[in-house]
């Protein structure tokens, strides 16, 4: 297990305190129950100090590429989304060498709003190349909030067809923005690895290429519109959605769709964002590049 910060005495977290988290993050337990249980791990020589410290995000440790990289420009713009939420806004980053031209991929955060990982996210694809672009879902409520818990709180209360029209919105922002050669990709994490696999089924016009990371389907119905290569990336230990990958599976083998799809052994769900313990930094970074040479395919060309 990677781990950020080094102890004298490293103690492995238990896989349960990884479960529990998962369950916290995904709205299934409060965070009051969340605490009670992790609070059963400190008979272990676990302080809740150090067990919380690890589980709940470190934004600091997530940024990778600095917002003032010189290699970089980002601002924050916005975009009209008449089926949504009326307006979206969002952090668009480009590669300061781009001068006419380039591939365009979308960023799409967990249930929780446009943290500095996912702005990180954008920044380390403008570094390999692309112009990048964030979505802020929350932006009609005021935007993140600055941490984790109330924007997670704010997601969960909005209507989430809406939240769909926002992001398919954006999608076509970027695709036709002035700097695009006309080539889209997705990228997106947990609820982001989901809304990835539904743009690729609702907008197989507009998507060029998707890479879910650990994301549930689309629904059944759109799933034979897909056109755009799938990279699907999937946590061995995320029972939750790799529950939702045979059937899946089996309908874009029965629909004849481009997709290949990674299984990362001994990690858990989150495992690419820095900012948490579930980080491991190996499969993050084998997920990352095999996420950037899928993009020089598919979009570049």
């Amino acid at each position: 297990m990677h781990t950020h910060k080094s102890n004298s005495e490293p103690q492995v977290i238990p896989q349960e305190a990884f479960d529990w988290y998962d369950e916290y993050a995904h709205g299934d337990i409060t965070r009051r129950e969340f605490l009670s249980r992790l609070s059963t791990l400190t008979v272990l020589g676990f302080s809740m100090s150090v067990l919380s410290a690890a589980l709940l995000p470190n934004y600091a440790l997530a940024e990778q590429v600095s917002f003032n990289d010189a290699d970089i420009k980002a601002e924050y713009v916005t975009f009209p989304s008449p089926a949504g939420y009326g307006e979206g806004r969002g952090y668009l980053v480009i590669p300061k060498s781009v001068t006419t031209s380039a591939p365009v991929v979308l960023v799409v955060h967990e249930n929780r709003g446009l943290n500095p990982y996912i702005e990180d996210v954008a920044r380390r694809l403008a570094k390999a190349g692309f112009i990048a672009f964030a979505p802020d879902i929350l932006y009609s409520l005021g935007g993140y909030p600055g941490n984790d818990d109330e924007g997670r709180a704010l997601q969960s209360s909005m209507d989430k067809a809406k939240i769909e029209q926002d992001f398919m919105a954006a999608a076509r922002f970027l695709k036709t923005y002035p700097l695009s050669n006309g080539k889209l990709g997705v990228v997106g994490f947990c609820f982001g690895g989901y809304v990835t696999n539904m743009l690729a089924a609702s907008l197989p016009e507009v998507v060029d290429a998707a890479a879910p990371f650990y994301g549930t389907p689309p629904a059944k119905d759109i799933r034979m519109n897909i056109r755009a290569p799938l990279l699907v990336h999937l946590a061995e230990l995320d029972k939750r959605v790799n529950a939702t990958w045979p059937e899946y599976e089996a309908d874009l083998k029965a629909g004849k769709k481009q997709y290949s799809m990674h299984m990362y052994s001994g990690v858990n769900h989150g495992f690419h964002n820095d900012s948490t313990e579930r980080y491991d930094e190996a499969a993050a970074e084998l997920a990352w590049s095999r996420t950037i040479e899928f993009f020089d395919l598919h979009l570049k060309a």
